[in-house]
């Protein structure tokens, strides 16, 4: 079978993957957390995630119904490393909801246009209207954190952008947009892990990237460049959830928790919703480089 990029991911964790990274992957047991510091040793068991799930998306389901007679208006940015389990979390929120009024925003690359436009313009335009939740798998983030990685911006735009973002995200807020911010945070071995089972499974192969297999060695390039971001855009008007992410179902129900939480809405059931689990869900100081 044809690997994408002439199985460069597999050459790296051959060749170029730290020691112990590599040792994590070949020694670990089927639902085995990888990350030592995570505070779970295995994944969530699949009945109780499964039906912690269902509660969670009947709670969704009530909340988009409110949501349709108020007006609300809800954006939730979903950031993190590539394989952090970004797609998979807003797929859990969106599936039982009406698709209409529960829009995903993935923007491609700028255009020409869009690159001669103030930065912010081309997310306003995606922006939700009344009674929609607005879903951005990635985000005005980029700016902070990928674009500084590969130096597709200068220096002076993304200092710029750190001096428009919190006007930005606080005019929003002002408007009476419900913004939640969620940085999903995944181990060095379990982000491998996840990109080998991509390159080697044809369904999935289309998740990968030029750039997931170059950001394998900017691994340090990376942090240093969200953990800036985190401490800067960090504000009581729009405060990040740091997602632990290495267990994927444990962080899926937490970010339908956080929002669910938060927000009163008709036959809400505080009980069906359950606990967050603050070990894993928290502010940028639970973040695990």
């Amino acid at each position: 079978m044809d690997l994408p990029f002439d199985g460069a991911i597999s050459a790296f964790f051959k060749d170029e993957a730290p020691a112990e990274i590599r040792n994590a992957i070949k020694r670990a047991e089927k639902g085995e957390i990888l990350n030592p510091n995570y505070p779970h040793s295995e994944r969530l068991a699949r009945k109780v995630y499964e039906k912690d799930l269902h509660n969670l998306q009947i709670e969704l389901a009530k909340l988009q119904a409110a949501m349709q007679e108020s007006g609300e208006r809800i954006v939730i940015v979903f950031e993190g490393r590539d394989a952090a389990g970004k797609g998979g979390t807003i797929k859990r929120f969106r599936e039982n909801l009406n698709p209409r009024s529960a829009r995903v925003v993935a923007l491609p690359k700028p255009t020409e246009t869009e690159r001669g436009q103030w930065y912010f313009q081309r997310y306003v335009d995606h922006l939700p209207t009344a009674g929609e939740m607005a879903f951005f798998d990635r985000s005005w983030y980029n700016r902070g954190v990928v674009e500084k990685v590969f130096g597709f911006c200068s220096d002076a735009e993304r200092e710029r952008f750190f001096h428009q973002v919190i006007p930005f995200e606080a005019a929003l807020v002002d408007d009476g947009i419900r913004l939640f911010k969620f940085w999903l945070n995944v181990g060095r071995a379990e982000q491998l892990r996840r990109f080998l089972d991509r390159e080697s499974d044809p369904l999935k192969q289309w998740k990968l990237s030029r750039i997931d297999v170059e950001g394998l060695r900017k691994w340090d390039a990376y942090t240093a460049a969200i953990q800036e971001t985190l401490e800067r855009t960090h504000i009581a008007t729009a405060p990040w959830t740091v997602l632990r992410s290495d267990d994927k179902r444990r962080a899926r129900l937490n970010a339908i928790r956080s929002v669910l939480h938060t927000i009163d809405y008709a036959r809400k059931d505080e009980k069906k919703i359950g606990k967050i689990d603050r070990q894993i869900c928290g502010g940028p100081d639970i973040w695990d480089a």
